[in-house]
């Protein structure tokens, strides 16, 4: 029997960008009831930075948390993920942040799947979803702005960043970058959508359901699609009709109505490809086609919710949209040409990843784990730190053989042979300095010294860029003479 449904928000602070290379330095949560009333304490745990890991610099320098910390007041990823697993991944929970889906998400699937456990289990079993504040926060705004005060950046262009949108509407956020202010800060942000838009914000939190998005993409109608990939212009949002099933994920292709799709009917496979693919500072057209993934909770609405004013604010002409659909209902080709264009594009992306993905790491999307390595990983998970590196287990997946090792020596050193400790001497040597004058070490070392050079810091960053140094030196691992 499932528990009755609570929100857990959260929110992460990281050492840097990558999931597959940076890691987790801070999580910070609070439950709250359904009516966003807090039931809990809040939770905020730093975690350990383990040596084989430089953070960034500049991510550094946002959030203030140095590695140092991590190593004093932090707890080890597996010590961290038994707390997590038993007492806020609880039935019901439905976990939720302002971005979470599309990064702090991430890490924590890379981090369940690096330390031995299931990496989406704890987002779907038992009763728990998740969801993302993120795009509720763009379709409240394309859609039913009235009664919030909406923020616009420097430049005069329309922004959704949490910090200002809480400034403009007078709500308490005092550390931005810190992951427990981000925390209450998102939860306040979700009060006053709920307060002014009730039917939008409780709508759009049935979409946790991928059945009900495919439902409604499904249908054979253009519908209302909010999404960071539209121009703020137009308050990221756009009427958009399903061209097809997405060849390799849960998931749709859709067509943004605002373009007449006769342009792009007779382009080859690696024409789309090449109008397709994102390129900086140009003021070129892109191919107006993106992805709807059913399971990243889209900010999706029927048609209906569009009324004159949204029409008006959004620019959107309701005939031309009508005559762009009859159009693309017409190019049914259309399918197989983008299906070989997103294998042209996909070639290049794994290339770029490719530096990335070769570590273990970063290979979490290499495939699901079997039952019979499900059961290993147990195993794993149960076994005393003296016994990990002689448990006699067979693993299907080759890697959770390249996996074990690093497990053992990154939340256990003190259990490592002194063969075990060889190994993992060379690991880091082998990622801190590998590549010489590119190498993680150089690089890391090299942005100190710009930091430095640029000066107008204060004390405080001084201290922080300092801090880093010594961590630099603390574990650079010996070089033979």
């Amino acid at each position: 029997m499932h528990q009755q449904p609570t929100f857990f928000f959260y929110d992460l602070e990281t050492s840097g960008i990558s999931s597959r290379s940076s890691r987790i330095m801070q999580f910070a949560g609070q439950r709250t009831d359904m009516n966003l009333k807090p039931i809990s304490e809040p939770e905020n745990l730093f975690i350990k930075l383990t040596p084989d890991i430089l953070p960034d610099p500049d991510a550094i320098l946002i959030t203030g948390i140095t590695p140092q910390n991590t190593m004093t007041e932090g707890l080890t990823e597996v010590e961290f993920l038994r707390y997590f697993t038993d007492e806020i991944a609880t039935p019901g929970t439905i976990f939720l942040g302002f971005n979470t889906v599309r990064f702090d998400d991430e890490f924590m699937r890379t981090l369940h799947y690096r330390n031995f456990y299931d990496a989406y289990e704890w987002q779907w079993q038992d009763g728990k979803s998740r969801w993302d504040l993120l795009d509720v926060v763009r379709m409240t705004r394309a859609l039913r702005p009235d009664g919030i005060k909406w923020p616009f950046s420097a430049d005069g262009k329309p922004t959704n960043r949490l910090e200002l949108l809480t400034g403009m509407n007078n709500l308490s956020h005092e550390h931005a970058h810190d992951a427990l202010s981000d925390v209450y800060a998102t939860i306040e942000v979700a009060r006053l959508i709920r307060n002014k838009q009730t039917k939008l914000f409780d709508f759009l939190l049935t979409l946790r359901d991928k059945r009900k998005v495919a439902d409604l993409v499904d249908a054979g109608q253009p519908f209302v699609y909010s999404s960071g990939q539209y121009a703020s212009e137009f308050e990221k949002t756009a009427v958009v009709a399903k061209i097809c099933d997405h060849p390799k994920r849960q998931g749709a292709l859709v067509f943004d109505l605002r373009f007449d799709p006769l342009q792009y009917k007779d382009m080859s496979a690696e024409e789309l490809a090449e109008a397709w693919k994102w390129k900086k500072d140009n003021p070129e057209e892109r191919l107006p086609v993106k992805t709807v993934q059913y399971n990243k909770c889209p900010a999706v609405a029927p048609l209906g919710v569009l009324d004159e004013k949204s029409q008006e604010r959004l620019k959107i002409d309701m005939a031309q949209v009508k005559k762009h659909w009859a159009q693309l209902q017409k190019m049914p080709e259309l399918e197989a040409k983008l299906g070989k264009a997103l294998d042209i594009l996909d070639e290049g992306f794994q290339t770029s990843l490719m530096a990335d993905d070769r570590h273990v790491d970063g290979q979490l999307y290499d495939g699901f784990f079997g039952n019979q390595d499900k059961q290993a990983m147990r195993v794993v998970r149960a076994a005393k730190p003296d016994e990990i590196g002689d448990l006699g287990l067979h693993f299907e997946d080759k890697r959770l053989d390249a996996l074990l090792p690093l497990y053992k020596a990154r939340n256990f050193p003190r259990a490592l042979t002194t063969e075990e400790r060889a190994q993992w001497d060379e690991f880091c040597k082998s990622q801190l300095l590998s590549g010489g004058n590119q190498s993680r070490m150089a690089k890391y070392l090299n942005r100190l010294q710009e930091i430095m050079a640029k000066g107008d810091l204060t004390d405080h960053q001084q201290y922080l860029i300092e801090e880093l140094r010594l961590y630099a030196e603390s574990i650079m691992p010996e070089v033979d003479a």
